[in-house]
C-alpha cells in the first residue's frame, strides 16, 4: 500500500511568498526555503516585514486568489489519484491553501495554522508538529503505507530520504547538485512515470 506525499508551493502552485512580494514591490519577501533552510527563522523574518509595511491575512488571501495552479498540475494531481492516494504535505497554513486546493480538485492537504489578530494582523504561527514533513512521513510508515514523496527545497528533504522513493521535482541546480542521489525531474509526465515505477 503506497502514499504519495507531495510538496505544494513550488511542485503544484506557484510559491505564495513570491508572488506576494511581486505584488507588494517588496523583494525580501522573495525568501523561500530554497534559500533558508531554517523555516522557523524565514517565517519569523517574514512576519517582522508584513509588520513593517502594515500588511496582514488579507493581502495576502487577496495575492492567493489570482494565483493559478502550475499549468498540468491538476492534471498530473487527477492522474495519481487514479493510481493511488495521495496528500499533499505543506509548510503553508490553512489560511492560505484553501482557495487553491479548490483549484486543484479539493486534495487532501496536511499543513500549518496562522495566528491572526482581530485586525489582520498575522501575530504568530503554529506548526503542526516539528519537522512535519519528516514526521508525517513516519507516521504514515508507522500505520502500513509505504511513502513515496517529491518536493523542490529544503524542508522537502526529510520526508523524500525517508521514503521508499524520493524524488526532487522543479528544484534549483544547488540543490539536486547538493542531492545528486535523489532522481530529480522537471516535468510532471517524467514524474508520474517514475512514480508509476515504484507502484508497480
Amino acid at each position: 500500500m503506497e502514499i504519495v506525499c507531495l510538496d505544494l508551493e513550488g511542485v503544484l502552485v506557484p510559491e505564495i511568498w513570491i508572488a506576494f512580494a511581486e505584488e507588494t514591490g517588496i523583494p525580501e519577501l522573495k525568501k523561500t526555503t530554497r534559500d533558508e533552510p531554517d523555516y522557523d527563522k524565514l517565517m519569523k523574518y517574514r512576519l517582522n516585514i508584513l509588520k513593517e509595511h502594515n500588511l496582514g491575512l488579507k493581502e495576502i488571501q487577496e495575492t492567493i486568489a489570482k494565483i493559478d495552479p502550475i499549468p498540468g498540475a491538476k492534471e498530473f494531481l487527477d492522474k495519481l489519484r487514479e493510481m493511488t492516494q495521495v496528500i499533499i504535505i505543506s509548510d503553508t497554513f490553512s489560511q492560505f491553501a484553501g482557495p487553491l486546493m479548490k483549484k486543484l480538485g479539493y486534495p487532501t492537504i496536511f499543513c500549518n495554522s496562522l495566528v491572526v489578530a482581530e485586525n489582520g494582523e498575522i501575530t504568530d504561527f503554529k506548526m503542526r508538529c516539528e519537522k512535519s514533513k519528516y514526521t508525517t512521513v513516519k507516521a504514515l510508515q508507522s500505520i502500513g503505507y509505504d511513502t513515496i514523496a517529491s518536493g523542490d527545497s529544503h524542508n522537502d528533504l526529510g520526508m523524500i530520504q525517508a521514503s521508499k522513493a524520493g524524488f526532487l521535482f522543479k528544484s534549483t541546480e544547488a540543490i539536486k547538485a547538493e542531492y545528486p542521489e535523489i532522481p530529480a525531474y522537471e516535468t510532471y509526465d517524467e514524474l508520474l512515470d517514475a512514480i508509476k515505477k515504484v507502484i508497480d
